[in-house]
């Protein structure tokens, strides 16, 4: 068997004071292996094919430097459609997105890229192959379609009210809440969103951006939680409210 010295690129670990050390190295495709010299005996971790062996004592240990390519995230890797209607503005991390119901502006972080194809379509990217960088990856590519989505199309959540008493109304820029306070609640309606009340008791908010509209309706919500007895309180249009079954009467 020939001697086989490792690569000049090698990350190389220098061996214990006490001098050379009882270990041979082998180097396969880019792996490395260790091969334990006790008693003129020789112990082999595993058997591997085509190898090269150095059979004298070594004082050092290193392995070959391997590129390794990371998996995307599956929302993230996704191209994002943008339509005709839509007007996009690309600066650096900066990005500003106009159509027929509005504009909204967002500034990226270091660790994506956001990039415009020949086609017209967008697509974000990583710098980076860090944790933080793979959970913005698919955050920001989701925020960026909820843009594009929002001024051309627009969002709506819908609200419903449940119990005796329970109504709502508009009036001029503000909400009107009857939800069995000793008085009524008023909401400032924020700008960019339009709500409208159906029956006294269905909520709908509505506007291009989502971020607004869910913090709206989350604050909503708020004054009055779905309880689980009852279902009493105001829930949202598709939200299910596990119920409680009450106090039993007593047996006799």
């Amino acid at each position: 068997m020939t001697n086989f010295e490792p690569p000049a690129d090698a990350l190389v670990f220098p061996s214990t004071s006490s001098g050379s050390s009882p270990l041979s190295t082998f180097y396969v495709e880019g792996e490395l292996v260790l091969k334990f010299i006790s008693n003129l005996k020789t112990v082999f971790l595993g058997e591997i094919s085509g190898m090269h062996v150095s059979n004298d004592p070594v004082t050092r240990v290193g392995f070959l430097r391997r590129t390794v390519e990371c998996k995307e995230s599956r929302i993230g890797k996704q191209p994002i459609e943008v339509p005709p209607v839509v007007t996009i503005a690309l600066e650096g991390q900066n990005l500003k997105v106009k159509g027929p119901l509005g504009e909204l502006s967002r500034t990226y972080p270091r660790e994506v890229k956001l990039e415009r194809e020949e086609s017209g379509r967008l697509k974000v990217s990583k710098v980076m192959d860090t944790r933080r960088a793979n959970q913005m990856h698919g955050l920001f590519r989701t925020l960026t379609d909820n843009m594009v989505v929002g001024v051309s199309k627009g969002f709506e959540k819908r609200l419903q009210l449940v119990g005796v008493g329970y109504r709502a109304t508009v009036e001029g820029r503000d909400l009107v809440l009857n939800l069995g306070f000793s008085h009524p609640v008023r909401m400032t309606i924020p700008d960019g969103l339009q709500v409208k009340v159906e029956d006294n008791t269905r909520i709908a908010v509505s506007g291009y951006d989502k971020c607004s509209i869910g913090e709206f309706a989350a604050s909503v919500r708020k004054w009055r939680p779905p309880e689980p007895y009852k279902g009493k309180g105001v829930k949202y249009a598709d939200e299910i409210v596990r119920r409680k079954e009450g106090k039993a009467g007593k047996k006799k």
